[in-house]
């Protein structure tokens, strides 16, 4: 089936959500669709319990919160980007209260938390659930809009790409609906990608089920380059809780006054860094895996049971409603806690407007890479980006799309058919999913060696080799197009953590422990095969 839109959006999370609300609102006269592959409550963005970092404070400024993202990211952050980002914040939260966000408020002002890597009270929430209330304005504000069509549990498979006056140029996406049974193309002039991040990828993970990487793994098979995808960002607590789904612990529960402990009740952190339970990410991840692996142990406890029952109930009524739920009563005993993997701070090279080396195709949220993270995500500064960066992205969208006929790409061809037809081959796909998240967990996890690197590569590359020789553009179901999507993901971060050999922010290599500015102070680059650089009336990329 085709269907001709003005504009498509593939992903369902903050970015772009409110990408497709804001051109929408807009372009009334202009057709938007938003692609997402579940319900579209089911995103990274839904998960966000924390915040947006923003200077809304008489005793904040820009400059230091400048100053505290350029520390965490360990020198690979654009500095230009953070600026413009951080300066567009106040906007920002702004913006969402006008849409319909209920941030938190006390006294009159908005109630500003605390998390690592901060040096001061900067991050504006709802609660402990600020992801889902943001998520439900955005989705309300969607839902007004006459021109803005929803297609739930439909899944993305590759770009159209075509040249056009010898420049490669996005076209729309081949989607898939498994309920349906029906494939479709959706040819558009702008194409965004909102995919999110690749959590799935991992066997530990925060991440929802569907992170599972399909915007990096369509982008790089399409022809743009991607980056800085060794820098993975575990999140250092998350619940132990290993028969059941993983949920988050969020950082704000050491922001107000959580501290971490091993087995013995020896609180640990003060041996780790001058800032104790309110370091960085990367570092408190790295000290975590220490203990655990100095004791055996399979976790270590986070307490805040020195708070009163009253405080904790009210800052963090999820939290401890999930956990009471699974028999911890955290006002009363500490909470089993160990590091997953939570962020990706590589991701499809863009500019700060979205636009990648294909023209007309865009990127925002986690599946971008602009700079802005660096080596190490300042917590709370991922919803500021995506927010900024599809506002940036609508603008520059609305301005390509205005300039742009029609694409002129032809119907897809007759190759679309099942792959997998046999039951034996659906249990493979099953066993290969698996194997490669326990590799990646096990060779690619906060610490790392070059021998360990090597081995997963060969794994990898033998099930990628294999997952292609049989994927053929219309998959009988999602399983084999995640499966496809994690394996060349997993290639791409094992690619990039071989290369740098030093260790920096979040990429940590035994064989190279030493920071390296001479040689590595810089981003890592993976180009696709046949790669050419872009130029367009916006310029070459970078």
């Amino acid at each position: 089936m085709e269907r001709k839109y003005d504009f498509i959006i593939i992903g369902s999370g903050i970015a772009g959500l409110f990408f497709a609300q804001k051109i929408a609102e807009l372009l009334p006269d202009r057709t938007v669709a938003v692609i997402t592959k579940k319900r579209e409550t089911e995103s990274n963005t839904n998960y966000a319990q924390g915040g947006i970092a923003s200077v809304m404070s008489g005793t904040d400024s820009f400059d230091l919160h400048v100053a505290d993202t350029l520390r965490v990211g360990a020198g690979l952050c654009h500095p230009r980007v953070v600026e413009q980002i951080v300066k567009y914040g106040p906007a920002t939260i702004r913006k969402l209260v006008d849409i319909g966000v209920k941030f938190t408020v006390s006294r009159g002002e908005y109630d500003l938390g605390r998390e690592g890597g901060h040096s001061t009270n900067r991050v504006v929430h709802a609660a402990d659930l600020t992801g889902r209330e943001i998520e439900r304005a955005l989705l309300a504000a969607c839902r007004r809009k006459k021109n803005l069509d929803m297609y739930r549990d439909t899944i993305a498979l590759d770009l159209i790409t075509y040249l056009h006056r010898g420049a490669k140029r996005c076209g729309g996406a081949y989607a898939f609906s498994e309920k349906k049974k029906e494939f479709s193309s959706f040819y558009a002039p702008v194409t965004m990608l909102a995919t999110g991040g690749i959590g799935q990828v991992y066997y530990h993970t925060t991440n929802p089920n569907i992170a599972t990487g399909d915007g990096v793994a369509m982008a790089y098979r399409a022809g743009a380059r991607v980056a800085n995808l060794e820098f993975i960002q575990f999140h250092p607590t998350a619940l132990y809780s290993p028969k059941q789904k993983a949920f988050l612990i969020s950082e704000a529960v050491r922001g107000e006054g959580g501290v971490l402990m091993n087995s013995a009740g020896v609180k640990f952190m003060k041996k780790y860094h001058p800032q104790k339970d309110l370091a960085p990410r990367d570092v408190v991840a790295r000290a975590i895996d220490t203990e655990l692996k100095a004791t055996g142990e399979d976790y270590v406890f986070l307490d805040i049971s020195h708070r009163t029952p009253a405080f904790i109930k009210k800052r963090f009524p999820n939290i401890y409603k999930e956990c009471l739920r699974r028999g911890l009563d955290i006002t009363r005993k500490p909470i089993p806690v160990v590091p997953s993997a939570h962020y990706s701070c590589g991701g499809v090279m863009a500019d700060l407007h979205g636009r990648t080396d294909i023209e007309g195709l865009y990127v925002c949220g986690e599946v971008a890479c602009t700079g802005m993270h660096g080596a190490n995500r300042l917590a709370s500064n991922s919803l500021l980006e995506a927010v900024v960066m599809a506002d940036f992205a609508a603008d520059a969208a609305i301005e390509f799309r205005e300039s742009q006929k029609f694409p002129e790409v032809p119907p897809a061809e007759e190759w679309l058919h099942s792959s997998i037809p046999r039951m034996s081959d659906r249990i493979v796909i099953s066993h290969d999913r698996r194997e490669i998240r326990r590799l990646m967990s096990d060779y690619l996890g906060i610490v790392r060696s070059s021998d360990r690197l090597q081995m997963a590569h060969e794994r990898v590359k033998v099930i990628l080799k294999a997952i292609n020789s049989y994927y053929l553009c219309q998959p009988a179901s999602y399983a084999i197009v995640e499966l496809r999507n994690i394996a060349q993901v997993a290639e791409l971060v094992i690619r990039s953590a071989s290369r740098r050999k030093e260790s920096r922010g979040l990429h940590y290599i035994t064989d190279y422990p030493e920071l390296n500015d001479d040689k590595w102070k810089r981003d890592t680059i993976l180009k696709p095969p046949g790669y050419k650089a872009a130029r367009s009336k916006h310029g070459k990329r970078r």
